[in-house]
């Protein structure tokens, strides 16, 4: 028996997925909620044999759950989202997800690959797998992507300087190098740009 569990926040979505794939024979899920954090306590407490984990949810994300869980618990991931976004599949492969794919997939066929996931076995949509491949490379340091990151608010750039541990100064002049490379206006424009091709 696969013990799963679900993460989404979105809650039609996340009940018809526990309904669903508890009808299959060897499948069970063991646990759901609607938050990352919720998804890397429930791992802990429940030792599932795979995460299906929403891309985007509160307060972080699924990769950021996805790298807490497998740092503590011996378990398999996988990553389901509505916007596939290029760079989002880099940044999960890297993260060492399993399994990514689409929240259009039927679910027959999530089912089965839950089971190649749980075998061991790495999944990635196709279609994902083929614009992933034709993005552009993230011209963009980790740093400046970290304040990119924290950008996306509306935090001034004390507060974040503050978050990063850095100096407003350093932080400026992060930013004004992000700017440039993406031929962004404001920073809320780059930090818009980088999200959008799946960098942040």
């Amino acid at each position: 028996m696969i013990r799963l569990l679900i993460a989404d926040d979105e809650h039609l979505i996340r009940g018809a997925l526990v309904a669903l794939l508890n009808l299959e024979e060897d499948i069970e899920v063991v646990a759901d909620t609607d938050t990352s954090t919720g998804a890397v306590e429930l791992a802990v407490e429940h030792q599932p044999d795979v995460c299906l984990l929403d891309l985007e949810m509160p307060p972080t994300d699924g990769l950021d759950a996805s790298e807490k869980i497998l740092r503590s618990v011996p378990a398999k991931t996988m990553i389901v989202t509505r916007h596939a976004r290029p760079g989002v599949l880099r940044r999960a492969l890297a993260s060492k997800v399993s399994g990514f794919v689409p929240k259009s997939t039927p679910a027959e066929e999530l089912a089965d690959v839950i089971r190649q996931v749980a075998a061991g076995k790495r999944y990635v949509d196709p279609e994902i797998a083929a614009s992933a491949l034709s993005a552009e490379q993230c011209p963009l340091t980790d740093r400046e992507l970290d304040v990119l990151r924290e950008s996306r608010g509306t935090a001034p750039i004390a507060q974040i300087a503050q978050r990063l541990h850095l100096a407003p100064g350093t932080v400026r002049n992060y930013l004004s190098t992000a700017m440039a490379k993406l031929h962004a206006h404001s920073r809320h424009e780059a930090a818009e740009i980088a999200w959008q091709q799946g960098w942040i």
